[in-house]
């Protein structure tokens, strides 16, 4: 099949071989979520944990009242669930929380309830049956101390040897919002709205989501801090922080406020000598909102605010309009405000579909580092992203629900996979498209489709093919769902002007074939170079392109859009390389080899050692053909491939 391309020249690009069809660590560098080498803590979600009964209604609000301490991850008070009942009838009330912390009452609608029962830590209420469709309030009570575990136990107390500060924050990712308050852990059902009062010492200061609407004091030195969200929330995304905290606030005037902005509230360690060393590192925040706002929609919370609590968290936590986080590094600080838009204004449907935060969160981390800082800036993080997840050579981005188990926790937050992968496919999808316009039109749609809601891989692969046009089945099945990254052998050769290419390409792990475009750059004899996109449809590719002069050498991807590994790239000749071309892979291999074929003819497949002895003879018509050398010592060995049109010999090593 021939295939015609313009770009200056005239490409004629031969299209030798099947299509295959894919059927089916570092830790995170940003929003690290643990410390390294920690063990998992035991309470993660499995299908046996959670209460079925906690699906028979949908939240609408959450209003949290509690009495908080920087010193101590105690935590008591009275939280308000208000829902509607979208089961058939309702007669119990489940809810989650810690069965470590007390519960001292719960009153639903108004009737204190009398039977309450506990499994694991699903509280179960008796009540009068409610029909679907019917509101309840239900406000529970309790109190106490919650076992402490590591990033994932949900409240966490540290102190700062550096500026002198004890301070407590909350982390509900991914299943710990029960370890601290009660509530349903359910992602698709965010609330509509959520009020968080803060009951502190008057020396101390309480962050939270929304706005700080007032500051009640309540006597006998106590402060009430009264935080107010108008915006559905996920569960995870519900916290506070408390510290002997400073106030810092800045503006940011995205283009789409015309002449209003954005406060971004900060709340900050009260040491004198902090906003001073900070000061410059936090205000690099305001460009990333404006060029955020740009890219994708307006900044979704803006008639609240952007912040930061400061806390000792290893990393960030990218709570919904005040971000909890360790320090305020450029990269920091664009990953977790990326997450207001991805993974907060648009949400993961399922934590199997993470992407939704995680990679994209990463992503934009990098368009801060391009558009922000420059080319070189940009180009730097995506080689270091695109190096460590070819660190290894397996692992998809979509994480199937078995490997979402209570001794797995790390398998969702895989820098190398849910990050690193996910930002790197993203920046793969931008190349195939090849139109900027057309990219950031997906970006917003999907932000406009899908706010203040939740979203999978596939919900996203939906809106980029109405956007483009395009079919991306095959895209998602290998880059999403499939494992492992693509690797190259090439062999070129000039003859007069016409430069050719064989390009074979294999994965590094289950994914037998990427099918992708791939920019190579030539460099003529005159000094002069070109960039051309040819696209991988097959295992084995003969390209043909007539330059009018001489190519003296070619480079793979030379702005690294994609990534990849090149095992060999090779000069060959005409003579050598014609008429019946043929390549293989592994190579050194240990029991199989596949063998990739320019046409479909009768082949006969000879494997010989060093001496002559043949060994293995088959014989095949395909365009691949998969050989069993398995029985054969280590060596070197010889293939022969004999057909009518030409024979040709390579050699193996085992």
């Amino acid at each position: 099949m021939k295939h015609f391309f313009f770009t200056g020249i005239m490409l004629v690009a031969f299209l030798l071989s099947n299509a295959q069809i894919n059927e089916s660590h570092q830790h995170d560098r940003y929003c690290r979520h643990y410390p390294q080498l920690q063990e998992i803590p035991i309470y993660a979600y499995r299908n046996d944990w959670q209460s079925e009964l906690v699906h028979d209604y949908d939240v609408s609000f959450y209003f949290l009242d509690l009495s908080v301490s920087s010193t101590s991850i105690h935590v008591g008070g009275t939280v308000e669930i208000h829902a509607t009942v979208v089961a058939s009838e309702m007669n119990i009330f489940a809810f989650e929380l810690n069965a470590a912390l007390s519960l001292e009452e719960v009153i639903f609608n108004g009737v204190a309830a009398e039977n309450i029962s506990w499994e694991g830590d699903n509280v179960l209420v008796e009540i009068s049956t409610l029909q679907q469709g019917e509101t309840f309030v239900a406000t529970i009570t309790y109190g106490g101390t919650p076992p402490t575990g590591g990033f994932f136990a949900g409240i966490t107390n540290d102190y700062s040897n550096t500026w002198q500060k004890n301070v407590t924050w909350t982390l509900s990712e991914p299943f710990a919002a029960k370890d601290w308050w009660p509530n349903k852990q359910v992602l698709t059902d965010k609330a509509d709205s959520v009020w968080v009062y803060l009951t502190t010492t008057s020396n101390e200061m309480a962050g939270s989501q929304g706005l700080l609407t007032n500051v009640t004091n309540l006597g006998n030195n106590q402060l009430r801090y009264e935080w107010k969200s108008k915006y559905p929330i996920a569960y995870y995304l519900i916290s506070f922080a408390v510290s002997d905290y400073q106030e810092y606030n800045i503006y940011a005037k995205p283009e789409a406020l015309e002449n209003d902005s954005i406060l971004v509230q900060n709340f900050v360690y009260n040491h004198p000598n902090y906003l001073p060393s900070q000061q410059s590192n936090i205000d690099a925040v305001v460009p990333m909102i404006e060029l955020f706002s740009n890219l994708y929609i307006l900044y979704p919370f803006h008639e609240e605010k952007y912040g930061h609590c400061i806390t000792q968290l290893g990393g960030g936590m990218e709570h919904q309009t005040m971000t909890t986080i360790g320090g305020f590094s450029f990269d920091l600080i664009a990953h977790e405000l990326g997450h207001m838009w991805f993974g907060d204004n648009v949400t993961c449907a399922t934590w199997s579909d993470v992407w939704i935060n995680e990679g994209f969160a990463t992503y934009s981390n990098y368009l801060a580092q391009e558009m922000l800082n420059g080319w070189t800036a940009g180009q730097n993080f995506m080689i270091g992203t695109q190096n460590n997840v070819m660190s290894s050579p397996g692992g998809s981005v979509y994480i199937p629900p078995s490997e979402i188990t209570p001794d797995n926790i790390w398998r969702i937050f895989n820098g190398r996979l849910s990050y690193d992968k996910g930002a790197a496919i993203i920046h793969v999808l931008r190349h195939e498209i090849n139109d900027d316009e057309k990219f950031f039109e997906i970006m917003q749609a999907f932000q406009i489709a899908f706010k203040d809601s939740t979203a999978t891989g596939e919900d996203f692969r939906v809106i980029a093919e109405e956007v483009t046009n395009m079919d991306l089945e095959q895209f998602f099945a290998q880059w999403y769902y499939g494992e492992g990254y693509p690797k190259y052998d090439i062999e070129w050769y000039m003859f007069n002007d016409m430069f050719n290419i064989y390009v074979t390409q294999s994965g590094s792990s289950s994914t037998p074939l990427f099918q992708m475009t791939m920019d190579y750059k030539l460099t003529f004899s005159d000094g002069s170079d070109t960039t051309v996109r040819l696209f991988q449809e097959n295992n084995l590719e003969q390209y043909a392109i007539d330059f009018g002069k001489q190519v003296v050498s070619i480079q793979l991807d030379p702005d690294h859009w994609t990534f990849e590994r090149v095992n060999s790239l090779v000069v060959g000749s005409r003579e050598k390389m014609d008429p019946d071309y043929f390549s293989f892979y592994p190579n050194p291999a240990s029991d199989q080899i596949n063998l990739a074929f320019s046409e479909n003819q009768m082949r006969e497949i000879n494997i010989s050692d060093a001496s002559g002895k043949l060994l293995i003879t088959e014989q095949t018509t395909g365009l691949m053909h998969q050989v069993d050398i398995s029985r054969l010592p280590a060596g070197i060995y010889f293939i022969t491939i004999n057909s009518n049109s030409g024979r040709m010999v390579k050699k193996l090593i085992k």
